[in-house]
């Protein structure tokens, strides 16, 4: 590799950091909850997509243990040629079946399946109409596609009916609307009750990115189509969040469709299988999951009292109702210096900011879960009004 490349290299890498934007990971020596230990310092953790708290759950750690002996460590392989135990299937049906799909398929991660789901479907005939707000793998996943792409504001129905109408003017033979059914930067639930009825009325497909959902939101966590009451095409998702939080995605939808994806999807062609292990979690996750009404009953009253808590103090919040409770900053540096402030004050927490949000957006994301008890909420707003007050947010 030539001096001159990697001197490129370094001054990006400075430019970053003189932006205020460069990211940096703290190592954490405990498992992941509620409280975790980064060095040799015990945290409450509020950034974590652990939303139900069962990263740490002991029946999952049993599950997974439990499955290495009989079924080993890892494939070794793809699905087609020798990746492929019965216990993936089952966790593929038990999916299905907990989101009313006909079957689904596993990825190793979200990502994959977003970014493995377009190409296969859609054709240069074909239309993408895409939210503006949707998550990197969705638009990742469409770029690797040949239909038409068309792009409507966030939750701006008026603008998505005129996508729909111009992809239908442009000749497109299928059109599908793509959205994250919870927009994980901002915490807003997709209006899905309006893009199904326009989808209805433009003869188009939908499919919903539900991995900030599935779990928690809806009857038995179902996910966000629950939540409005309707239903959709295709349902991508992740089990590494509210799902144990360990890794693996999935698409769930029709038969035909899922079975096509078996044939042509890329990164399930491509990709070792899920280790047994993570597959037994997930097994034993679901179960758990439709079991939880006290733990989305307790996730939902700790997003309440936290929202009111923050507002109380005077931060500038995102309305909403999900578990993720947007503190905004506007700029870089000082997200940056507001998470390191209450770092020292015994919370993790990230500062997020451009390229993940649009510049003069910065803020912190904190999240709910439902591992965190009455007297750590009240700890971690103490902390917030500390460090908003020293950072200079609030007076």
């Amino acid at each position: 590799m030539t001096q001159t490349y990697l001197s490129h290299i370094t001054e990006t890498l400075a430019g970053i950091e003189a932006e205020g934007m460069m990211k940096r990971e703290r190592l954490i020596t405990s498992p992941q909850g509620g409280e975790i230990t980064v060095g040799d310092r015990d945290v409450i953790n509020l950034c974590a997509n652990n939303y139900l708290g069962l990263a740490d759950h002991p029946e999952l750690i049993k599950a997974a243990k439990a499955a290495m002996d009989p079924r080993g460590f890892g494939m070794a392989s793809v699905r087609f040629i020798c990746g492929t135990q019965d216990i993936h299937r089952e966790l593929e049906q038990k999916l299905a079946a907990f989101l009313g799909k006909d079957d689904s398929i596993l990825f190793a991660a979200c990502f994959d399946a977003n970014g493995g789901l377009f190409e296969p479907l859609f054709g240069p005939e074909d239309a993408i109409v895409s939210d503006a707000l949707n998550h990197a793998s969705i638009i990742d996943g469409i770029r690797l596609c040949k239909a038409k792409r068309y792009r409507y504001a966030n939750s701006d129905m008026d603008d998505l009916e005129a996508q729909l109408i111009k992809a239908r003017d442009d000749g497109a033979r299928f059109t599908l609307i793509a959205t994250d059914g919870v927009f994980s930067m901002d915490g807003y639930l997709a209006k899905l009750p309006e893009i199904v009825a326009l989808a209805e009325k433009y003869e188009a497909l939908v499919m919903v990115d539900d991995c900030h959902s599935t779990g928690f939101l809806g009857p038995k966590g179902e996910g966000t189509p629950a939540h409005h009451g309707v239903d959709v095409d295709i349902l991508t998702g992740t089990l590494g969040k509210a799902l144990g939080g360990a890794i693996g995605g999935y698409i769930a939808g029709p038969q035909p469709v899922i079975d096509l994806l078996r044939q042509r999807a890329r990164p399930y062609l491509f990709s070792n299988s899920l280790p047994p292990s993570i597959v037994m979690a997930g097994i034993k996750a679901l179960e758990l999951v439709e079991q939880g009404d006290d733990l989305r009953t307790r996730l939902f009253e700790n997003t309440k009292y936290w929202r009111a808590g923050l507002e109380a103090l005077g931060f500038d919040l995102l309305p909403g109702e999900h578990p993720i409770v947007p503190v905004m900053l506007g700029e870089a540096q000082l997200a940056q210096d507001m998470a390191a402030r209450l770092f020292e004050e015994g919370v993790y927490v990230s500062g997020f900011f451009f390229p993940v949000v649009p510049r003069g957006q910065a803020r912190i994301r904190t999240q709910m879960n439902a591992a965190l008890n009455r007297d750590e909420l009240d700890r971690a707003l103490k902390a917030f009004e500390v460090a908003g007050k020293a950072c200079g947010v609030l007076k």
